[in-house]
């Protein structure tokens, strides 16, 4: 699988992760994100022996768009803080169910910090113990056929908190079948799109904006693409 760069520098490597590549590996074996851009990093730069990258972030295995790595354990270091200290501004493309009202806002909910045995986050409007606050902002760009394109800024960073806060909220995402879409996409795939990503660049902290395009499938306008029900 050919690995799509969009950014390369001494210290940084950001690519278009495609929809079904997991971003780390897991248990089970399939090749991810990491094992390409290792892969193409060593032959790149004719590098002997092991190559370092590293994850500072993750995108969910069926979603698509930026993923940003770093190529030393400084900037791994530095990144990891800026993601953590939620220094970081995301942007994604999303396409929900039904149209939320109103057509801008903020979202705040409360999440579990990791999924049950489904790997589902659980979400509720309410604390409860173990949970983290969890906040968004979005806005709807387009609606039809029953279904919204979405942007959609997380402020806080948490496990699946776009898929968790929309499906609470009454409006899961286009696919998600894990979180109570009733149709499914090809490939399991969820619509989602990590668009654009700005964060302070880890050598001289510079700000750095990376931007992916949606992929040639992406999924909006609806009817174009042949849905299955769940």
């Amino acid at each position: 699988m050919p690995l799509h760069v969009i950014h390369e520098d001494n210290h940084l490597l950001a690519v278009d992760k495609p929809a079904g590549l997991l971003s780390q590996g897991d248990a089970s074996g399939d090749i991810s994100l990491v094992d390409l851009a290792r892969a193409y990093l060593k032959e790149r730069y004719h590098k002997p022996g092991n190559v370092y990258v590293g994850l500072v972030h993750r995108l969910d295995r069926n979603a698509s768009g930026v993923v940003l790595l770093a190529r030393t354990s400084k900037a791994a270091s530095r990144l990891s803080a800026c993601f953590r200290d939620d220094e970081v501004l995301k942007i994604y493309l999303a396409i929900c169910a039904g149209t939320p009202e109103p057509a801008a806002g903020p979202l705040s909910h409360w999440l579990a910090p990791a999924g049950d045995a489904q790997g589902v986050t659980r979400a509720e409007k309410v604390p409860f113990p173990g949970a983290r606050e969890s906040r968004l902002e979005y806005r709807v760009l387009e609606s039809a056929s029953g279904f919204s394109l979405l942007e959609v800024r997380p402020i806080t960073g948490r496990r699946h908190q776009i898929r968790a806060q929309l499906a609470l909220a009454g409006h899961p995402l286009l696919g998600d079948v894990k979180y109570g879409s009733s149709q499914r996409l090809p490939d399991h795939r969820v619509a989602l799109h990590a668009n654009r990503l700005t964060v302070a660049h880890p050598v001289g902290g510079s700000p750095l904006t990376l931007e992916c395009p949606v992929p040639a499938d992406w999924p909006w306008p609806v009817p174009a693409v042949r849905l299955e029900n769940r």
